[in-house]
């Protein structure tokens, strides 16, 4: 599959062939909501793709994690900070390299 570019997100290089670049470059002129569609489409694409034993492992893991924070064994981090702390661990990472 010939690759259309690479675009350097978040640290890393993403490649992108030709069609996933047109599909980006036309996806961005669409309203929110048009958008918020589409990767809702593409999200559902996905999972259908999961095969049946990840699945049930996956929501035992959200079941398990939910249970920790209903019991008060875990607490809940806002948003924007678990990704600054993911964003200062992937940085302080590829500084060692």
């Amino acid at each position: 599959m010939p690759l259309a570019c690479m675009k350097r997100q978040h640290g890393y290089f993403i490649r992108m062939t030709q069609a996933v670049e047109q599909i980006l470059n036309e996806a961005q002129h669409l309203s929110a909501a048009e958008r918020k569609e589409l990767a809702d489409r593409l999200v559902e694409c996905l999972v259908r793709d999961i095969p049946p034993g990840v699945q049930r492992a996956h929501l035992a893991e959200v079941r398990r994690r939910m249970a920790q924070v209903d019991s008060g064994e875990v607490s809940l981090v806002p948003g924007d900070e678990a990704l600054e702390q993911v964003r200062r661990l992937v940085g302080s990472s590829q500084a060692g390299r």
